[in-house]
């Protein structure tokens, strides 16, 4: 359940370089204790600034689960809440030219394949999606692709980063799950040690 192998559905086009965690989802979102609801309020003063305007509002692009940026997306504070709130929204792949390393890494630890392409390709994406927002498009790392309706290109994801997506090892927890009966078996065979033994000199 945890593997990425492919990431299938819609795009939507976000245009923009420097997109920063602020924008992505403001600081006052930051006090809510779980990230549950998070997805609505998701590029909430963008939104406000252009209504009905922006991706996210369009009509066209609701149900869209592939975001298409340009570079440096995420960068600016280090918060969770900005990769939680676009997967709320239901981005589960985003394209892009380039992204800030933590950004990056908190997208990963969610499963979220951030993939980069050169300028040309996100922007031949961006304009695609524009003009017809149904257009198929699929993300694949085992092949290192992006497919957009006829329009096919590479795509880069470091290598350890590709694995740990393909394989499902990036779901730390899910590993344990999945090796539930393994760790059980394996404590059985541990010496049980008291609370007096461990404090005894």
């Amino acid at each position: 359940m945890s593997q990425v192998k492919a990431v299938s559905g819609r795009g939507i086009p976000l245009v923009g370089n420097d997109i920063d965690t602020d924008r992505i989802i403001p600081a006052r979102f930051l006090r809510c204790v779980t990230f549950d609801g998070l997805g609505a309020q998701v590029f909430a003063d963008d939104r406000a600034q252009a209504p009905g305007q922006h991706p996210f509002d369009q009509p066209q692009y609701q149900g869209a689960n592939i975001l298409v940026v340009n570079g440096n997306f995420g960068c600016g504070s280090s918060r969770e809440h900005a990769p939680q709130a676009i997967a709320k929204w239901g981005i589960q792949a985003i394209i892009g030219e380039s992204f800030a390393e933590i950004f990056f890494g908190n997208c990963v630890a969610m499963g979220i394949p951030c993939v980069t392409a050169d300028p040309a390709t996100t922007k031949r994406l961006q304009t695609l999606l524009a003009a017809d927002a149904q257009m198929p498009i699929q993300v694949s790392l085992e092949a290192l692709q992006v497919q957009c309706g006829d329009f096919s290109a590479p795509v880069f994801l470091v290598e350890g980063i590709r694995q740990m997506l393909i394989s499902g090892t990036w779901d730390a927890c899910g590993q344990l799950v999945a090796q539930t009966n393994q760790i059980r078996t394996t404590a059985s065979r541990l010496p049980y040690l008291s609370w007096e033994h461990l404090t005894a000199s």
